[in-house]
Protein backbone atom coordinates (compact mmCIF):
# COMPACT_ATOMS: atom_id res chain seq x y z
CA UNK A 1 0.00 0.00 0.00
CA UNK A 2 1.11 3.61 -0.53
CA UNK A 3 2.56 5.75 1.55
CA UNK A 4 0.81 8.54 3.05
CA UNK A 5 2.10 12.06 1.42
CA UNK A 6 2.25 15.50 2.36
CA UNK A 7 2.62 18.97 1.41
CA UNK A 8 2.65 22.58 2.80
CA UNK A 9 -0.33 24.83 2.03
CA UNK A 10 1.31 28.26 1.93
CA UNK A 11 -0.47 31.65 1.96
CA UNK A 12 -0.45 33.51 -0.70
CA UNK A 13 0.60 37.18 -0.24
CA UNK A 14 -0.34 39.83 -2.93
CA UNK A 15 2.97 42.40 -2.23
CA UNK A 16 2.06 44.24 -5.21
CA UNK A 17 -1.79 44.69 -6.99
CA UNK A 18 -1.73 47.04 -9.97
CA UNK A 19 -5.57 46.72 -12.34
CA UNK A 20 -4.80 47.37 -15.54
CA UNK A 21 -8.27 47.64 -16.60
CA UNK A 22 -12.04 45.40 -17.11
CA UNK A 23 -11.73 43.49 -20.07
CA UNK A 24 -14.82 42.89 -22.47
CA UNK A 25 -15.93 39.87 -20.96
CA UNK A 26 -15.94 41.50 -17.91
CA UNK A 27 -13.33 40.15 -15.97
CA UNK A 28 -10.00 42.46 -14.47
CA UNK A 29 -6.98 42.34 -15.94
CA UNK A 30 -4.27 42.57 -13.21
CA UNK A 31 -0.53 42.21 -12.30
CA UNK A 32 0.95 41.27 -9.02
CA UNK A 33 3.33 40.43 -7.63
CA UNK A 34 3.06 37.17 -4.95
CA UNK A 35 4.91 35.51 -1.87
CA UNK A 36 4.55 32.80 0.00
CA UNK A 37 4.91 32.48 3.57
CA UNK A 38 6.02 30.73 6.33
CA UNK A 39 2.80 29.56 7.67
CA UNK A 40 0.08 28.00 6.20
CA UNK A 41 -2.27 24.66 6.39
CA UNK A 42 -1.10 21.61 6.02
CA UNK A 43 -2.40 18.81 3.15
CA UNK A 44 -2.11 14.83 3.41
CA UNK A 45 -3.22 12.18 0.83
CA UNK A 46 -3.85 9.22 1.83
CA UNK A 47 -4.17 6.78 -1.18
CA UNK A 48 -6.99 5.02 -1.74
CA UNK A 49 -9.56 4.17 -4.13
CA UNK A 50 -12.08 6.46 -3.84
CA UNK A 51 -11.96 10.51 -3.86
CA UNK A 52 -12.30 11.89 -0.57
CA UNK A 53 -11.77 14.74 2.04
CA UNK A 54 -11.80 15.26 5.98
CA UNK A 55 -11.14 18.78 7.27
CA UNK A 56 -10.07 19.43 11.08
CA UNK A 57 -8.16 22.79 12.41
CA UNK A 58 -8.97 25.74 14.09
CA UNK A 59 -10.59 27.60 10.96
CA UNK A 60 -12.07 24.08 9.57
CA UNK A 61 -15.88 25.27 10.50
CA UNK A 62 -14.99 28.00 7.88
CA UNK A 63 -13.93 25.99 5.15
CA UNK A 64 -16.71 25.17 3.31
CA UNK A 65 -18.54 21.54 2.77
CA UNK A 66 -17.06 19.14 0.64
CA UNK A 67 -19.54 20.17 -2.57
CA UNK A 68 -17.82 23.41 -2.95
CA UNK A 69 -14.62 22.90 -1.14
CA UNK A 70 -11.50 23.35 -3.62
CA UNK A 71 -9.53 20.43 -2.95
CA UNK A 72 -11.82 18.51 -4.09
CA UNK A 73 -12.63 20.86 -6.98
CA UNK A 74 -9.11 20.43 -8.18
CA UNK A 75 -9.25 16.55 -8.24
CA UNK A 76 -12.08 15.87 -9.92
CA UNK A 77 -10.99 18.44 -12.75
CA UNK A 78 -7.52 16.79 -13.17
CA UNK A 79 -9.39 13.25 -12.63
CA UNK A 80 -11.52 14.04 -16.19
CA UNK A 81 -7.96 14.83 -18.01
CA UNK A 82 -6.09 12.11 -16.75
CA UNK A 83 -7.08 8.49 -17.36
CA UNK A 84 -6.83 5.87 -14.30
CA UNK A 85 -5.31 8.78 -11.89
CA UNK A 86 -4.28 7.40 -8.74
CA UNK A 87 -6.62 9.36 -5.95
CA UNK A 88 -7.37 9.08 -2.49
CA UNK A 89 -8.66 10.76 0.96
CA UNK A 90 -7.05 14.35 1.55
CA UNK A 91 -6.37 15.13 5.10
CA UNK A 92 -6.80 19.35 5.52
CA UNK A 93 -5.51 20.77 8.43
CA UNK A 94 -7.12 24.40 8.12
CA UNK A 95 -5.15 27.17 10.15
CA UNK A 96 -5.36 30.45 7.47
CA UNK A 97 -8.23 32.44 8.15
CA UNK A 98 -10.66 31.83 5.21
CA UNK A 99 -12.04 34.24 2.82
CA UNK A 100 -8.85 36.39 3.74
CA UNK A 101 -6.82 37.12 0.44
CA UNK A 102 -4.29 35.06 1.27
CA UNK A 103 -5.29 32.45 -1.34
CA UNK A 104 -5.82 29.74 1.58
CA UNK A 105 -8.17 28.21 -0.70
CA UNK A 106 -6.58 28.05 -3.75
CA UNK A 107 -3.50 27.25 -1.93
CA UNK A 108 -4.93 24.21 -0.91
CA UNK A 109 -6.59 23.34 -4.17
CA UNK A 110 -2.86 23.52 -5.77
CA UNK A 111 -1.50 21.34 -2.58
CA UNK A 112 -3.68 18.94 -3.57
CA UNK A 113 -2.94 18.74 -7.53
CA UNK A 114 1.03 18.54 -6.55
CA UNK A 115 -0.12 15.26 -4.01
CA UNK A 116 -1.67 14.17 -7.08
CA UNK A 117 1.06 14.92 -9.18
CA UNK A 118 3.54 12.74 -6.78
CA UNK A 119 1.34 10.05 -6.45
CA UNK A 120 0.60 9.46 -9.66
CA UNK A 121 4.12 10.66 -11.51
CA UNK A 122 3.17 13.59 -13.04
CA UNK A 123 5.41 16.59 -13.81
CA UNK A 124 3.95 20.24 -12.70
CA UNK A 125 4.05 21.21 -15.89
CA UNK A 126 1.38 18.39 -17.14
CA UNK A 127 -0.55 20.08 -19.88
CA UNK A 128 -4.27 18.25 -17.48
CA UNK A 129 -2.25 19.68 -14.49
CA UNK A 130 -1.90 23.30 -16.03
CA UNK A 131 -5.86 23.58 -17.14
CA UNK A 132 -6.86 21.56 -13.96
CA UNK A 133 -5.60 24.44 -12.05
CA UNK A 134 -6.96 27.37 -14.03
CA UNK A 135 -10.04 26.11 -13.73
CA UNK A 136 -10.03 25.86 -10.61
CA UNK A 137 -9.90 29.18 -9.39
CA UNK A 138 -7.91 32.54 -10.24
CA UNK A 139 -5.35 31.94 -7.69
CA UNK A 140 -4.68 28.37 -8.60
CA UNK A 141 -2.14 28.51 -11.11
CA UNK A 142 0.21 30.61 -9.13
CA UNK A 143 -0.15 28.60 -6.06
CA UNK A 144 1.13 25.45 -8.30
CA UNK A 145 4.61 25.88 -7.36
CA UNK A 146 4.63 28.30 -4.69
CA UNK A 147 7.64 31.01 -4.99
CA UNK A 148 7.60 34.33 -5.55
CA UNK A 149 6.25 35.72 -9.58
CA UNK A 150 4.65 37.95 -11.11
CA UNK A 151 1.11 36.50 -12.13
CA UNK A 152 -0.96 38.73 -14.83
CA UNK A 153 -4.21 38.41 -16.87
CA UNK A 154 -6.87 37.30 -14.34
CA UNK A 155 -4.39 34.34 -12.88
CA UNK A 156 -3.57 32.48 -15.38
CA UNK A 157 -0.28 33.91 -16.77
CA UNK A 158 2.07 33.35 -14.05
CA UNK A 159 5.78 34.20 -15.00
CA UNK A 160 9.16 32.29 -13.83
CA UNK A 161 10.09 32.13 -10.21
CA UNK A 162 11.73 35.34 -9.21
CA UNK A 163 15.04 34.61 -6.55
CA UNK A 164 13.57 37.57 -4.19
CA UNK A 165 15.65 38.21 -1.00
CA UNK A 166 13.57 36.46 2.41
CA UNK A 167 11.06 39.69 3.39
CA UNK A 168 10.21 39.49 7.23
CA UNK A 169 6.70 39.98 7.52
CA UNK A 170 3.82 40.73 10.33
CA UNK A 171 0.38 38.73 8.79
CA UNK A 172 -3.06 40.27 10.08
CA UNK A 173 -6.43 39.42 9.65
CA UNK A 174 -9.44 41.39 12.21
CA UNK A 175 -11.36 38.10 11.54
CA UNK A 176 -14.13 39.61 8.84
CA UNK A 177 -14.27 37.93 5.30
CA UNK A 178 -14.42 40.10 2.25
CA UNK A 179 -16.38 39.34 -1.04
CA UNK A 180 -14.04 39.92 -3.78
CA UNK A 181 -16.74 40.46 -6.57
CA UNK A 182 -17.76 43.48 -3.62
CA UNK A 183 -14.40 45.03 -3.84
CA UNK A 184 -14.04 45.41 -7.65
CA UNK A 185 -17.85 46.08 -8.27
CA UNK A 186 -16.29 49.02 -5.73
CA UNK A 187 -13.55 50.19 -8.97
CA UNK A 188 -16.98 50.66 -11.07
CA UNK A 189 -14.69 50.11 -14.48
CA UNK A 190 -16.78 48.94 -17.76
CA UNK A 191 -16.22 46.44 -19.67
CA UNK A 192 -13.80 47.61 -22.11
CA UNK A 193 -12.01 49.81 -19.66
CA UNK A 194 -8.34 50.47 -19.72
CA UNK A 195 -6.60 52.39 -17.24
CA UNK A 196 -3.11 53.69 -17.80
CA UNK A 197 -1.10 54.98 -15.00
CA UNK A 198 2.38 54.05 -13.64
CA UNK A 199 3.71 50.51 -14.75
CA UNK A 200 4.52 48.27 -12.60
CA UNK A 201 8.10 48.27 -10.90
CA UNK A 202 11.01 45.32 -12.91
CA UNK A 203 11.94 43.35 -10.58
CA UNK A 204 15.09 40.70 -11.43
CA UNK A 205 17.18 40.33 -8.42
CA UNK A 206 16.94 42.99 -6.45
CA UNK A 207 18.72 43.30 -3.15
CA UNK A 208 16.42 43.99 -0.12
CA UNK A 209 16.91 47.99 -0.04
CA UNK A 210 16.18 47.74 -4.06
CA UNK A 211 12.74 45.15 -3.25
CA UNK A 212 11.86 47.42 -0.45
CA UNK A 213 12.04 50.96 -2.79
CA UNK A 214 9.84 48.98 -5.33
CA UNK A 215 7.18 48.12 -3.05
CA UNK A 216 6.82 51.41 -1.82
CA UNK A 217 6.98 52.30 -5.38
CA UNK A 218 4.23 50.11 -6.39
CA UNK A 219 0.38 49.58 -4.72
CA UNK A 220 -2.55 47.73 -4.09
CA UNK A 221 -5.39 49.14 -6.37
CA UNK A 222 -7.76 46.98 -4.46
CA UNK A 223 -6.69 48.58 -1.13
CA UNK A 224 -8.98 51.49 -1.38
CA UNK A 225 -12.36 50.26 -2.30
CA UNK A 226 -12.08 47.30 0.31
CA UNK A 227 -11.58 50.35 2.72
CA UNK A 228 -14.71 52.02 1.84
CA UNK A 229 -16.44 48.55 2.76
CA UNK A 230 -14.29 47.11 5.77
CA UNK A 231 -12.86 49.89 7.79
CA UNK A 232 -11.21 47.13 10.32
CA UNK A 233 -8.45 47.00 7.46
CA UNK A 234 -7.92 50.37 8.19
CA UNK A 235 -7.79 49.94 12.06
CA UNK A 236 -5.23 46.84 11.01
CA UNK A 237 -3.43 49.08 8.82
CA UNK A 238 -2.98 51.91 11.55
CA UNK A 239 -1.74 49.03 14.17
CA UNK A 240 1.03 47.93 11.91
CA UNK A 241 2.03 50.87 10.84
CA UNK A 242 2.58 51.66 14.70
CA UNK A 243 4.74 49.28 15.70
CA UNK A 244 8.24 49.88 15.41
CA UNK A 245 10.45 48.83 12.41
CA UNK A 246 7.19 48.83 10.33
CA UNK A 247 9.03 49.62 6.76
CA UNK A 248 5.70 49.39 5.03
CA UNK A 249 1.87 48.16 5.09
CA UNK A 250 -0.52 46.88 2.95
CA UNK A 251 -3.31 44.75 1.91
CA UNK A 252 -3.15 41.29 0.44
CA UNK A 253 -5.36 40.89 -2.32
CA UNK A 254 -8.60 41.88 -1.84
CA UNK A 255 -8.82 41.26 1.63
CA UNK A 256 -9.30 41.52 4.61
CA UNK A 257 -5.22 40.17 5.38
CA UNK A 258 -2.96 43.23 5.58
CA UNK A 259 0.90 42.80 6.30
CA UNK A 260 3.87 44.52 7.58
CA UNK A 261 7.38 44.37 6.70
CA UNK A 262 10.23 44.62 9.06
CA UNK A 263 14.21 44.22 8.79
CA UNK A 264 14.46 40.94 10.49
CA UNK A 265 13.05 38.14 12.01
CA UNK A 266 13.13 39.95 15.72
CA UNK A 267 11.54 42.71 15.10
CA UNK A 268 8.97 40.85 13.23
CA UNK A 269 7.87 38.65 15.82
CA UNK A 270 8.05 42.41 18.24
CA UNK A 271 5.61 43.44 16.42
CA UNK A 272 3.62 40.40 16.02
CA UNK A 273 3.41 40.78 19.67
CA UNK A 274 2.36 44.13 19.80
CA UNK A 275 -0.59 43.50 17.85
CA UNK A 276 -1.57 40.85 19.65
CA UNK A 277 -1.43 42.44 22.93
CA UNK A 278 -3.53 44.95 21.18
CA UNK A 279 -6.29 42.78 19.66
CA UNK A 280 -5.70 39.30 21.15
CA UNK A 281 -9.22 38.51 19.03
CA UNK A 282 -7.21 38.75 15.62
CA UNK A 283 -5.79 36.06 13.61
CA UNK A 284 -2.02 37.47 14.26
CA UNK A 285 1.11 35.37 11.81
CA UNK A 286 4.80 36.35 12.63
CA UNK A 287 6.24 35.16 9.53
CA UNK A 288 8.62 35.13 6.61
CA UNK A 289 7.79 35.25 2.65
CA UNK A 290 9.66 34.37 -0.67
Amino acid sequence: MPQPLATRAPAKINLTLHVLGRRADGYHELESLVAFAGTGDDLRLEPGSDLALTIEGPTAPLAGSDADNLVLKAARLLMERVEGLKVGTFHLTKRLPVAAGIGGGSSDAAAALRLLARLNGLPLSHAGMREAARLTGADVPVCLEPTARMMRGVGEAVGPALDLPRLFAVLVNPHVPVETPAVFRTLNLQPGQELFDVAHPVLETPSAQQLLAALKAARNDLEPPALTLLPQIGDALALLRATSGCRLARMSGSGATVFGLYDDCTVAAEAGKQVRRERPDWWVKATSLR
